[in-house]
C-alpha cells in the first residue's frame, strides 16, 4: 500500500521549501519532499547566490583597478579563479546540509526520480506515495538551442561556468538576459574576451529599452562585443577552440568568431519529462505546466509552482507562488498570484532594475504616458569611485499618466538598482503619483536622490499643461 501524507511536494526548491513550510507550521500537515538532484534548487546551489558572489568580485576587481586615484595604494591587481570557486563552494555549502534542513523540519525526506502513477499516487523507485494534495515544483533547466553542431561541443551554463578554475581566454555568450550579461561582464573583468550574441534587437528585452541601451553602452565601453538581430547558427571544434557562424536576421552576410568558450545563456526549459505528466492528465506545453492564479493546475488535487510553471521564472516569484497553493489547499483560496508590480534587477554594474510598465508597455496598454528621466552623471554619488576619465553611465526614468499623474513604472540604471527601486512596488500598489515623489524628501548624496530630481521636473510640464 502507498505511504500517505497530507502533502507530497515534488521538488526541493524556493517553491517547494516554501510551500512545505506553510502547510507543516500553519495548517499542521504532514509534507513528504521528494528531490532528484539538488536540494535547495537552482537559486541557492548554483543559480543566484553563487553567480552575484561572482559579479560581486567583478565589480570589486574593477574598483580596487581604479583604487590608485582615491589614494589607495594596492600594488597589481591580480586575480585567482580558482580562490573565487573555492569562496563560491564555501558560501553554497554541502548537498548534505541542505537536505538535513528538510529532515529536521519533520518532513518525510526522499532521494530519487518521481513519476506519477495516477492523479493522487507518485513513485519512488520501489517506493509509492499517496495524497489529496500534490504540488510540483521541479523546476527548470538549460535550454539547449537548435543550432547546427551544438552536440558535438564542449559547451557551458551557468553551472559548468562557475566550475572552472582558470579564466577563459575567451568566451562566446547565447543570450543576453540577465544570466548572460551579469557572467559576460564578471568574466570579461577576470580577463576573458567576450562576445555576446542575440537574436533580438537589443539586450535585456524585458526591460525598459533606454535602460537597455545604456546597460549595452557601458558593457561596450569595457571591450564586451555585443551583438544583436543575430542566430548563433552553427557552431564547430578546430583543435583546442570553437568556432561560432553568426548568421545575421537580415540575412546579410554571416561571420565567424574563434572562441576557447561558449556559454548558453538563452533560456530554461521547464522538468518534466520524468513526470509522466499524462498518467495524471496535467496539461503542459514547452514552457511548463499551464495553471491558475491559485496555481492550480487543470487535475483536480495537483498544484504546480515555480520554473516548471508557464509564468514568471523568479525566486521571490515562486516563494509567493507556493504560499498562494497552499493557501489554496489548506485555507480559504481567497489569494491569488499577482503579476504585474514585481521588481526585477539584472546585476551588472550598472544594474539594470525596474518595476511596473516599460514606456512601451503603458503606450501598448492605451495610456496617456508621459516620462521623466534624470541622468546619474548629474549627481555627486558615482564620482567617488568612478574613474574620472569615464562619464559614468545610467540614469532613473518614471513612467507616468500625464491625467492623474499616477505613477506607472520606475526604472534604474545604477549601482544599487536593485535596492534603489525595491520599495516602488509598494509605492505603484498604492497609487503613488509623481507629485508624491517630487514633493518627498531625500538623502543627500544619493543614488536615490535622481528620483526625486524626476519627479521634480514634471511639475513644471503640469504647470505649464494647466496655464
Amino acid at each position: 500500500m502507498p505511504d500517505s501524507f497530507d502533502l507530497i511536494v515534488l521538488g526541493a526548491g524556493s517553491a517547494a521549501r516554501e510551500a512545505a513550510t506553510h502547510a507543516a507550521t500553519q495548517h499542521g500537515a504532514s509534507v513528504a519532499i521528494v528531490e532528484r538532484e539538488r536540494w535547495g534548487g537552482q537559486c541557492p546551489n548554483v543559480a543566484c547566490k553563487p553567480t552575484k558572489q561572482y559579479t560581486v568580485a567583478g565589480d570589486l576587481l574593477r574598483d580596487l583597478r581604479a583604487a590608485s586615484d582615491l589614494g589607495l595604494e594596492t600594488g597589481p591587481v591580480s586575480f585567482d579563479l580558482a580562490r573565487l570557486k573555492a569562496r563560491k563552494d564555501w558560501l553554497v555549502g554541502p548537498q548534505s546540509r541542505w537536505r538535513q534542513r528538510f529532515v529536521d523540519a519533520g518532513y518525510e525526506v526522499l532521494d530519487g526520480e518521481a513519476t506519477f502513477v495516477d492523479a493522487r499516487t507518485v513513485r519512488i523507485g520501489e517506493r509509492e506515495l499517496t495524497s489529496e494534495r500534490i504540488l510540483i515544483a521541479t523546476g527548470s533547466r538549460t535550454a539547449v538551442p537548435p543550432v547546427e553542431g551544438i552536440a558535438d561541443v564542449p559547451w557551458l551554463d551557468h553551472i559548468s561556468l562557475l566550475e572552472l578554475e582558470t579564466v577563459p581566454e575567451s568566451l562566446l555568450v547565447l543570450g543576453a538576459g540577465a544570466v548572460g550579461l551579469e557572467l559576460a561582464q564578471a568574466f570579461a573583468r577576470f580577463g576573458s574576451r567576450v562576445t555576446i550574441v542575440q537574436s533580438a534587437s537589443r539586450i535585456a528585452v524585458r526591460g525598459d529599452a533606454d535602460a537597455s541601451a545604456a546597460v549595452a553602452a557601458s558593457l561596450r565601453d569595457e571591450g564586451i562585443e555585443i551583438v544583436t538581430s543575430t542566430y548563433l547558427s552553427a557552431v564547430r571544434r578546430d583543435g583546442d577552440a570553437i568556432v561560432g557562424t553568426l548568421s545575421p536576421k537580415d540575412g546579410s552576410a554571416t561571420s565567424e568568431r574563434r572562441v576557447t568558450h561558449l556559454l548558453l545563456a538563452s533560456g530554461r526549459s521547464p522538468n518534466l519529462e520524468e513526470l509522466d505528466l499524462a498518467r495524471a492528465g496535467v496539461e503542459h506545453d514547452r514552457r511548463g505546466i499551464t495553471v491558475d492564479e491559485r496555481m492550480r493546475t487543470n487535475v483536480a488535487g495537483i498544484w504546480a509552482v515555480g520554473d516548471v510553471t508557464a509564468t514568471v521564472q523568479l525566486t521571490p516569484v515562486a516563494s509567493i507562488q507556493g504560499q498562494v497553493a497552499i493557501a489554496d489547499m489548506f485555507g480559504d483560496g481567497r489569494r491569488r498570484m499577482e503579476y504585474d508590480l514585481i521588481p526585477t534587477s539584472i546585476f551588472t554594474d550598472p544594474e539594470l532594475a525596474g518595476v511596473g510598465l516599460t514606456e512601451a508597455q503603458a503606450e501598448t496598454a492605451g495610456f496617456d504616458v508621459g516620462t521623466s528621466r534624470y541622468d546619474t552623471a548629474a549627481l555627486v554619488r558615482p564620482y567617488y569611485t568612478s574613474d574620472r576619465e569615464e562619464t559614468p553611465h545610467g540614469f532613473v526614468k518614471l513612467v507616468f499618466e500625464r491625467g492623474s499623474r499616477r505613477l506607472l513604472g520606475v526604472h534604474a540604471v545604477a549601482r544599487g538598482g536593485g535596492e534603489l527601486l525595491q520599495g516602488f512596488a509598494v509605492a505603484l500598489k498604492l497609487g503613488a503619483t509623481v507629485d508624491d515623489v517630487a514633493f518627498s524628501h531625500y538623502a543627500f548624496p544619493t543614488y536615490g536622490e535622481s528620483l526625486h530630481y524626476a519627479a521634480e521636473a514634471t511639475l513644471a510640464e503640469a504647470g505649464a499643461l494647466t496655464s
